[in-house]
């Protein structure tokens, strides 16, 4: 007998002959110009940037684009020379001289594929995110300075301090011509991204190399690229050390460290640039060590994924790691054949180029973020480290940092004595009350009379044993001196030193089931904001004191008005991170859901919109049961979803597979729902990245819409960052035959 679902199945449109094959052909090619187009001058100034021969910028970025590629675990991630290692890449050829320093390229690369060979991808990841901004900050204003000599016609330092110091003499001496190429490229890249939609399309790197290698055609004497010869002469076999071995290691271990986790954290960016894009982080690191390796035995650059090319090649539409081995085989025409436009572009326009995107990578919502977590100071000590020492040395005196405020966030607590001479005591304990804070603890507790009567508030995010039972014995003293004595705390103390510690703080049902209510409707609200203001206020007041002045959340979640769906919990998202609206039936066609994706869009800049339905959702119910257009407002809204509806009845490819899949008809209607709603907003043109949710309120479970196979699958869960669930389960998907029952 025939099911409903199987009535309504969608013909079979697999596509036949080359389709077949490369199915996605042409989106693939079209994003694989553009990022060639984006790559040539960025590879050239890279090279630059790091006192290599400059042909070995673009043999870098043939070997990323196709080895890694091809090889590599991140399929729509671009790999090439990266601006990200251009500082200690300049130490390494200053120091042995560039064949030596091809030899620690391949090195490192084979270091590489001993880390995804052990699988050590996961590692990197804790490295905090303070260090690796603060790191690519301090390169950023190195290379920065480095080539602002090089704009007003002086030359470029290795160290950023010598660049500074050099600054004044460039200035003192200017070429005019030479600064006239490099501020206009300068003024291009800074006001490109604020043109019209369409002239961006052509990529702002290359129309100011362009219109720089015009300009400079009226000024002989600038100075310009010199390749001396083709791709093929530029070829060139490592060379062994004569001494100084140790550094030559250390030299490969720091080079490939820096690429595994650069290289990582670029894929990760892309994860959330394309939610459903999954990447094999060992994997990526064998096909990047495979990349250096083959890089550096034959005169490369050393290679990483990087960002710029990577979200160009996003943006551009690209669908599969086509696009990225492309795009390197474009470039490897061009350097073979048309070496005489290469030699026609001015260095100055070069160094101008470079000093934006070294700028750049000085981001201020990474100051912000760092800032919000109390972690500014690591920040800013790696980039001050980087700049003045060298970027190994800047980067241990971050992770050196970063574990000093660890200890000191572990042992840390405030507490304080308050209340009149002679009069009751109240002691407020704050942070984190473990062992090691006891003596402080001890201090305070001592200071209060005997018989004084003491309320101990313990506002604290973690209590361990030995401070708990610091804290009886000590209260069991005091009220032998007749006093009494109040512990309030987060949970109930006997629990915690039981082992429960695990839940922080007390549910509100759990906290009305302790307190008299009197009985009134407005009971259990009060009592909840009695609850927020005793044990969780203050505790957030420093994340809401930054977001007074305004908000920049990582996403827009428009969900339904429905008391189990809980958006910030199923994002696991704090005070600004989610941009919430919900109404009955997660509806964003609705004119008050329209004004608040215009704004979130328009105004806040949400990268990412995600539409969430859920399970025995009653809006679903009311429309499959022909609710929409009977008396009543709400007969009256449901009009708004007759299309979803019909897209039902008529077999909807979602629908159809949950029906597949075992999900009641609400259920069925409630993801087609999902799957209708983000079609209304992508005609919006919204600009944003969108995704589909299911919340499974019997499971718990939060399903993704995969817009390929056009069902909700089980995120990943192994390896996830603590950015925002949003942003995590766009990392990929779960497998196919995963299911959450309707």
């Amino acid at each position: 007998m025939q099911t409903r679902a199987s009535q309504h199945s969608p013909p079979d449109a697999s596509p036949t002959g080359p389709r077949a094959w490369f199915p996605h052909a042409r989106a693939d090619f079209s994003a694989s110009i553009v990022v060639f187009l984006v790559a040539v001058p960025l590879s050239l100034g890279i090279a630059v940037a790091s006192g290599a021969p400059i042909l070995a910028g673009l043999i870098a970025a043939v070997v990323g684009a196709v080895v890694a590629g091809l090889l590599g675990g991140s399929p729509l991630q671009v790999s090439g020379p990266a601006a990200g290692l251009t500082v200690i890449v300049a130490e390494l050829v200053a120091r042995f001289g560039w064949e030596v320093t091809c030899l620690i390229t391949a090195g490192a690369g084979l270091l590489q594929i001993v880390f995804g060979m052990t699988r050590l991808a996961r590692f990197a990841q804790a490295i905090p995110p303070a260090v690796v901004h603060g790191m690519l900050a301090g390169i950023g204003v190195t290379i920065a300075l480095a080539q602002l000599n090089v704009v007003f016609g002086g030359r470029s330092q290795t160290a950023a301090l010598d660049s500074l110091a050099a600054l004044p003499g460039s200035i003192a001496n200017v070429s005019w011509p030479t600064l006239l190429v490099g501020a206009i490229v300068i003024a291009i890249m800074l006001t490109w991204p604020r043109l019209p939609g369409k002239l961006t399309l052509v990529p702002g790197a290359l129309v100011a190399v362009v219109v720089a290698t015009v300009v400079a055609l009226a000024f002989p004497d600038v100075t310009r690229v010199e390749l001396g010869g083709s791709l093929l002469d530029a070829v060139a076999l490592p060379m062994l050390p004569e001494s100084d071995w140790a550094g030559v290691l250390g030299g490969m271990l720091t080079v490939a460290l820096i690429a595994s986790v650069e290289s990582l954290l670029s894929a990760v960016a892309v994860e959330r640039m394309r939610p459903g894009t999954r990447t094999d982080a060992d994997r990526e690191l064998l096909g990047q060590g495979a990349a250096n390796t083959v890089s550096g035995l034959v005169g490369g650059l050393p290679v990483t994924g990087v960002i710029v090319r990577s979200s160009a090649n996003v943006t551009a539409g690209a669908q599969t790691r086509a696009s990225a081995v492309l795009h390197g085989v474009w470039i490897a025409v061009f350097a073979i054949v048309l070496i005489g436009v290469i030699e026609m572009v001015p260095m100055a326009g070069l160094a101008g180029l470079l000093v934006v995107v070294g700028s750049q990578l000085v981001k201020p919502s990474d100051i912000r973020t760092a800032r919000t977590h109390g972690e500014l100071p690591i920040y800013l000590a790696t980039l001050l480290g980087v700049v003045a020492l060298n970027l190994l040395e800047g980067v241990l005196i971050g992770l050196a940092l970063a574990a000093v405020m660890l200890v000191w966030r572990a042992v840390r607590s405030r507490p304080r004595l308050e209340g009149p001479d002679g009069g009751p005591k109240e002691l407020v304990v704050e942070g984190s009350l473990s062992f090691l804070a006891v003596p402080r603890l001890s201090r305070e507790l001592n200071a209060i009379p005997a018989g004084t009567n003491v309320t101990v508030r313990l506002v604290t995010d973690y209590l361990d044993h030995a401070a708990y039972d610091h804290l009886q014995a000590w209260q069991a003293r005091h009220r032998a001196t007749g006093a009494t004595v109040e512990v309030i705390e987060p949970v109930d103390a006997a629990s915690r030193a039981e082992g429960a510690g695990g839940v922080r703080y007390a549910t509100w049902s759990q906290w009305q089931a302790g307190h008299e209510l009197g009985g009134h409707p407005e009971g259990p609200l009060l009592a909840g904001l009695a609850a927020y203001h005793e044990r969780t206020a203050e505790e957030i007041r420093p994340t809401m004191s930054e977001l007074a002045s305004g908000q920049s959340p990582s996403a827009m979640m428009i969900s339904c008005a429905d008391s189990r769906v809980m958006p910030h919990m199923i994002t696991h998202s704090g005070p600004g991170d989610v941009f919430t609206v919900q109404n009955v039936g997660n509806l964003a066609s609705c004119q008050g859901t329209s004004a608040a994706v215009e704004y979130a869009s328009t105004v806040l800049k949400v990268p990412l919109i995600a539409v969430c339905g859920h399970s025995g959702c009653g809006a679903m119910t009311g429309l499959r049961s022909g609710a929409a257009g009977q008396d009543g407002e709400l007969g009256t809204w449901l009009l708004e979803a007759r299309s979803v509806l019909r897209a039902w009845e008529r077999g909807h490819p979602v629908g159809h597979v949950a029906a597949a899949r075992g999900f009641s008809e609400v259920d069925q209607l409630a993801m087609v729902n999902v799957a209708m709603q983000l079609e209304m907003l992508r005609a919006k043109d919204t600009g944003a990245e969108l995704m589909g949710l299911f919340y499974d309120i019997a499971s718990a479970r939060v399903l993704v819409l995969d817009g390929d196979t056009q069902r909700f699958v089980a995120p990943r869960t192994e390896g996830l960052d603590t950015v925002g669930m949003l942003a995590r389960i766009a990392a990929g998907h779960g497998h196919a035959g995963d299911r959450v029952p309707g």
